[in-house]
């Protein structure tokens, strides 16, 4: 049998040679490279607080990186990436996505942002500002050597998830080539244990505010001291009131020797934000604040003055006029998104329709919005989806409904369509008390072209929704809710000179909406609850402690609570009433009102402050008035101070009594419950009777069935003979069997089993 040829060892040997040989080659490109990338950077660093775009632009030809021992070639005011201070590895990744020719925003913060400086980056929308701040944080790690065991170097966080999957999207694409780990951390998911496994293992963090701080609080070890940069997209709406709370507990555990970069299309200068980042002397670039317009230059804009029973009219009559085209819907909340949804898919207006809202399912978020991207649609959503989100095939229109909060708001809607160099249109729903809203947008630089809508071409909607409220009783109560969260969104609005709930035609609305009737508006109830004090069913009078409480009841007025009212009835004349303000006739009818056993879990008690104090009014034994605790106070000191030890010898003596009491009650107790028991075992007895009784089985038909029992069968002992037996047998049948023939015993029998069964 011949022995199987062994492979070369040497050959194997080799390999891994070469292979190490590579390896260590690679490193040392690449140690060369970044030395030749920190040279470059520091050579052509641009003054702080310049603005590269305004440098002459340069050409296109000129030499790149090294151009003698000692100097480098300018990339200050460059337009190509080409020409950007990059390593091999992010430029491949940009010219294998396209990306060659630098946008605005882009020329002028990398210049800054890749010399370390804290950037404060505003641009339009759609204008790159998301390639803005991933080339930085790639570069940044890439010099520094970063590797999987130095933990996470960059956080990036983004206002909602959906912009955050986007940013995920760009970086893996862009970084390919690097050898970084990166993560996707968005509240909605159900991995939190796999994401706490290996969050201490990831370099880039790409994540949402409230998911960040919950890996902070309760994942062990999670170490972010040795972060180099931190990002914030939409940097005005995580500054926000929303986001205050958990993003000052996430800036708290990071460290203060960092990169900050701050991205937005409406940026934020406020002083007491900026300083809760602990920015150190950050470049503002705004590259488009002396632009004739803060929205992008192709997009066209109008506004319509619509009534508000009227939205929805409009809102159909659009969507079935533009059957052919991508059509992104604003609305307030997320009860109008999924009642305005579920009416117009019942509706069937000719073109797929889908939604989208913060309370949905997070897969279900991204599959909405995927598919959003790839055909053509009519998509209803919250404000959740108006910020930073680049869909691939531009979207159409972009109708608003309902009006945004503020100009930054509307800026952000209005961006979702002509992105970079796309067109696109846009269309604001105006109620006529909101129109003032024209003026601050013309005063923001945004170009709004005011349009009349044509009601004749309007196809009313009103009715179909109500016999669809009819037809599906569920309708009803998501129709009932979206009208309320859309009144209390505009009770909630600031900006009162826009937003007022009061000059709203809630009745119009409601019936718009195809509801029967109004649904109740408690919070505006409670609004306006107590404007005027005279006004109510009764009017309270409050006299001294020793008095009881009175309630007038005016005439002709709802009538007070029976249940509330013992039946003493007071006359008081019209003169012993002036005090107390009570105007009637010469004679008022007042009745005394119990005091409440118990408070309604809805109601809360109020403490009026203005109620008289009452006063204790004591009396001694000659009839004279004393002050309260009297009895008790040191009659002979100068101040009428109480003595310590008076008081608390009283005090010792109520407790006994009240021990002695206490023993009294407890026995009075014990002595009712045992009564009770005994009558309950004589109730108990009655009902059922002894076993002695013997039944009558002599009486007719209908005594036995008013006398029917159940009774235990007899029994004898075994000592008992058979003469005493058949004595007790003679006994009970009441005559003498041996006097009977068989016979007759037979009969007798016969008898005695039919009355039984009968």
């Amino acid at each position: 049998m011949r022995r199987p040829k062994l492979k070369n060892s040497n050959s194997g040997k080799q390999n891994r040679k070469h292979f190490i040989s590579r390896k260590v080659k690679g490193l040392q490109e690449e140690k060369e490279e970044i030395e030749l990338l920190k040279s470059w950077i520091e050579f052509g660093k641009p003054d702080p607080g310049c603005n590269p775009l305004s440098n002459p632009p340069l050409p296109e030809d000129m030499p790149i990186g090294r151009i003698n021992a000692d100097s480098f070639s300018q990339y200050s005011g460059c337009k190509l990436f080409s020409q950007m201070p990059l390593s091999q590895k992010t430029k491949d990744g940009l010219h294998e996505a396209n990306y060659k020719v630098m946008t605005d925003i882009q020329r002028a913060s990398l210049p800054h942002a890749l010399c370390g400086r804290d950037v404060l980056g505003s641009a339009k929308t759609g204008s790159g500002k998301t390639l803005a701040f991933i080339i930085p944080v790639l570069e940044k790690l890439y010099r520094a050597r970063w590797g999987p065991e130095d933990g996470v170097g960059c956080i990036i966080i983004s206002p909602t998830r959906e912009l955050a999957d986007q940013i995920f999207d760009v970086l893996r694409i862009v970084g390919k080539h690097h050898a970084f780990s990166a993560g996707l951390l968005i509240g909605g998911r159900k991995d939190v244990d796999t994401e706490k496994q290996h969050v201490n293992e990831l370099n880039i963090l790409i994540c949402t505010p409230g998911r960040l701080l919950q890996h902070m609080d309760e994942t062990v070890n999670f170490e972010c001291s040795q972060l180099q940069i931190l990002v914030l997209d939409e940097a005005d709406r995580i500054l926000d009131v929303g986001f205050k709370k958990p993003l000052n507990n996430i800036i708290s555990q990071l460290p203060k020797e960092r990169q900050t970069l701050l991205f937005s299309a409406t940026q934020t200068k406020s002083v007491q934000d900026l300083a809760r980042l602990s920015l150190k002397d950050p470049e503002y670039l705004s590259v488009h604040e002396e632009a004739e317009r803060a929205t992008p230059d192709r997009l066209e804009q109008i506004a319509i003055i619509v009534p508000l029973e009227q939205k929805l009219d409009m809102l159909w009559s659009f969507i079935k006029r533009h059957l052919s085209f991508k059509i992104l819907v604003f609305l307030s909340s997320c009860k109008q998104v999924r009642f305005v949804f579920e009416a117009f898919k019942k509706l069937h207006p000719g073109i797929p329709i889908k939604c989208l809202h913060g309370r949905m399912k997070q897969e279900k978020r991204m599959a909405i919005y995927s598919q959003f991207c790839e055909q053509r649609s009519v998509l209803f959503s919250t404000d959740v989806a108006a910020r930073g989100l680049d869909f691939n095939k531009a979207v159409d229109w972009v109708v608003q409904v309902d009006c945004p909060e503020d100009v930054a708001g509307y800026i952000h809607r209005v961006g979702r369509t002509a992105r970079y160099l796309s067109g696109g249109r846009s269309v604001l729903f105006l109620m006529p008390s909101e129109i003032e809203m024209l003026e601050k947008l013309k005063a923001a630089k945004v170009p709004v072209k005011n349009v009349k809508a044509n009601t004749k071409r309007m196809q009313p909607v009103s009715s179909l929704l109500a016999a669809l409220l009819v037809k599906y009783p569920d309708m009803q109560q998501l129709a009932q809710r979206a009208f309320i969260t859309y009144l209390k969104s505009i009770h909630l609005q600031k900006d009162k000179s826009i937003f007022d709930v009061t000059k709203l035609p809630i009745d119009q609305y409601s019936a718009s909406l195809g509801l029967p009737m109004t649904p109740k508006i408690r919070f505006l109830k409670q609004r306006t609850k107590h404007k005027n004090d005279n006004e109510g069913s009764f009017h309270v009078k409050q006299e001294n402690d020793t008095m009881p409480e009175f309630v007038h009841i005016p005439r002709e007025e709802t009538p007070l609570d029976k249940s509330n009212v013992e039946e003493k009835v007071f006359l008081l004349p019209k003169e012993s009433q002036k005090e107390g303000k009570m105007y009637a006739a010469e004679i008022e009818l007042v009745q005394y009102v119990k005091p409440a056993t118990r408070v309604l879990k809805k109601k809360k008690l109020k403490i009026n402050p203005h109620r008289p104090a009452g006063t204790r009014v004591v009396f001694d034994d000659e009839g004279n008035s004393q002050p309260p605790l009297a009895t008790i106070a040191d009659t002979k000191g100068v101040n009428d101070t109480l003595e310590l030890d008076k008081v608390n010898e009283r005090y010792a003596k109520l407790r006994q009594e009240m021990k002695e009491r206490d023993k009294e009650d407890k026995l009075l107790q014990y002595q009712r419950l045992r009564e009770k028991r005994q009558k309950e075992k004589m109730k108990y007895k009655v009902a059922r009777p002894d076993d002695g009784e013997e039944e009558d089985l002599s009486g007719s038909d209908e005594e036995k069935t008013v006398k029917k029992r159940s009774k235990r069968s007899k029994t004898y002992s075994d000592s008992d003979s058979d003469e005493e037996q058949g004595k007790r047998i003679k006994d009970n049948l009441g005559f003498n069997a041996d006097s009977i023939t068989l016979a007759e015993q037979e009969e007798l029998a016969l008898n005695l089993l039919s009355s039984m069964h009968s």
